[in-house]
């Protein structure tokens, strides 16, 4: 598909699977393959494979490829398949030969590894990765990558620089940035739990997001992005009251509890993904019997004895 085919089909609800681990911490490949499945059933628009929520800075390269070239197969064309890169720029080139040589449509693109950059060193770095694949770029705002809309227009011209995520959350950026770009990059909203800031972004008129929470409530999450989309606000105050903020508020419990609470969902509704990958942790008891009662509360009852 062309470029601009591709950005027209990243506009919907965007999943973003988790990587299950053996008890042993290796990949757990036939549990990835019937966890996409099920995801897919719900029909997201684009899948994201290696992304934040699949813990894409624990994979070792042959991981990642094996991970890649799997979620292609799974999806067999129904809907885009975006990898993960990023680090440094040998690494993140690398990466993305592997994804590109295993049939992904794109890449998103997340910050730099550590470095605060100049303006000029970070758009030099995502203009040396966009001439080394011919895979659609997403670029991550986020931390240490924060884009000028000066900077951002140029980064545009690059006709496989197709999208911008964003994890910043600062609305007057971003609008200002919507406002130079028009229609140029495809937008979407990459705040962690999206679904508390999906109002506000869809005011910008940015509906697209990342759902994290569709790893383990998909039939919920796609209510809501329905909801968000038909402007039923009662249907979007209800979930946001009874489901989201409770998950955000134990979320911030702890750092890394973005991915973490993710399995254990899975683990909670009887589809275990294992566990997390140090430094990262698994929540205890005390979180998951809160997580429990959130699952509770909108009708989900976690399976006996989890």
């Amino acid at each position: 598909m062309t470029y601009r085919e591709l950005a027209e089909r990243l506009d919907g609800l965007l999943a973003f699977p988790v990587t299950p681990f053996t008890p042993a911490n290796e990949i757990d490949l036939p549990r990835f393959r019937d966890h996409m499945a099920w995801q897919l059933s719900f029909g997201p628009a684009a899948v994201f494979v290696c992304g934040g929520a699949g813990e894409f800075w624990s994979l070792a390269p042959n991981e990642y490829a094996l991970l890649v070239r799997t979620g292609v197969e799974q999806t067999r064309g129904r809907m885009p398949v975006i990898a993960g890169t990023g680090y440094g720029m040998p690494l993140a080139g690398e990466f993305a030969r592997a994804a590109e040589e295993a049939g992904a449509d794109g890449l998103l693109v997340m910050p730099p590894y550590l470095l605060t950059p100049e303006p000029a060193g970070l758009e030099a770095h995502y203009r040396a990765l966009a001439g080394a694949t011919r895979l659609g770029l997403i670029l991550y705002q986020r931390d240490n990558a924060v884009f000028s809309s000066a900077s951002l227009m140029r980064l545009a011209e690059l006709p496989n620089v197709i999208g911008l995520k964003d994890g910043l959350g600062q609305m007057e950026r971003l609008l200002r940035q919507r406002q130079a770009l028009g229609d140029r990059l495809c937008f979407m909203n990459g705040m962690p739990t999206a679904e508390m800031s999906a109002p506000a972004f869809a005011g910008l008129g940015i509906r697209s997001y990342s759902s994290s929470v569709y790893n383990f409530v998909p039939a919920l999450a796609t209510e809501f992005y329905r909801a968000l989309c038909a402007d039923d606000a009662a249907t979007v105050t209800k979930l946001i009251d009874r489901f989201y903020r409770p998950f955000v508020e134990l979320r911030d419990k702890a750092r890394g509890y973005t991915v973490s609470l993710l399995k254990a969902g899975l683990d909670l509704i009887g589809r275990p993904a294992g566990p997390v990958r140090p430094p990262l942790i698994d929540p205890p008891e005390e979180h998951r019997a809160a997580l429990r009662a959130i699952l509770a509360a909108v009708g989900i009852a976690p399976v006996r004895g989890c």
